[in-house]
Order: structure tokens, then sequence, then C-alpha cells
């Protein structure tokens, strides 16, 4: 079998074997100072990956525009949501104040469950109709 490999090959084959055998030994013995070494280094080149980026910044009136067209976009969309979880916390409340009304027999967990819920879905609908009137969509 080894007359198929030539001693060239078997030195090339040999060379690269304990090449990396010392290699790896020597990165696991000095693996500290190796990870500092390649941290400062990729910090460095994500500190000039980002200024080249930064370097190619656009106009910032454009993309204050591309935003704001987003965000009136995607406004109704967000208050459907925001009513729809008013909706559902308004049903999740009122069980939840039907069973403290049953289980209370002073009745005064059972306003201070009420007033919570009713708070809580009253705050939700308002949020949604002041951030509506205050950028004005």
């Amino acid at each position: 079998m080894l007359q198929f490999i030539s001693w060239e090959k078997f030195l090339i084959i040999l060379a690269v074997t304990t090449t990396l055998y010392y290699s790896t030994i020597i990165l696991l013995w000095y693996r500290k100072p190796f990870y500092s070494w390649i941290r400062r280094r990729l910090g460095l080149t994500a500190l000039l990956a980002m200024s080249a980026a930064l370097a190619r910044a656009q106009d910032g009136n454009a993309a204050i525009t591309a935003a704001d067209g987003m965000m009136r976009q995607y406004f109704q969309t967000g208050t459907t949501l925001m009513y729809s979880i008013s909706a559902v916390i308004a049903l999740i409340g009122a069980i939840r104040v039907y069973r403290v009304w049953n289980a209370d027999e002073g009745h005064g967990l059972a306003y201070k469950a009420a007033a919570a819920w009713f708070g809580s879905c009253i705050f939700l609908v308002l949020v949604a109709t002041v951030i509506r009137s205050f950028f004005g969509l």
C-alpha cells in the first residue's frame, strides 16, 4: 500500500499533520492571549466596517420621509391591533371580575378588580386615540 504513495507526498502529509498538531497544542496552551488578540482585531474590523457604512450614509431627510410614510401606512393596522388587544383584556377582565364578585362577600375586592379592568381598557383605547391625534393621522 505504501508503494502507491511517493516519498514526496508522504513528507508533505507528515509536515501538514505535524504543523496542525503543534499549532493546536500552542493554541490550547496560549488560548487566552490568542482570544484577546482576536477580540481586538474583530473590534477594529467592526469599527472600520461601521465607519465605512457611515461614510456611505445617504440624506437624512429621505430616511425620515420614508419612516414617516411607513408609520402612516402601518398605523391603522396597529390601531386595530390595539383595539383587539383591548377587547381580549376586556373579556378576561370581565371573567376575572365575575369570579371575584362571586367569591367575595363584602364586594370590596370586586370593586377594585372592576376598577382596574375598566381602567386598563380605557387606557388602551385612549392611547390609540391620543397617538392618532398627536401624529395627525
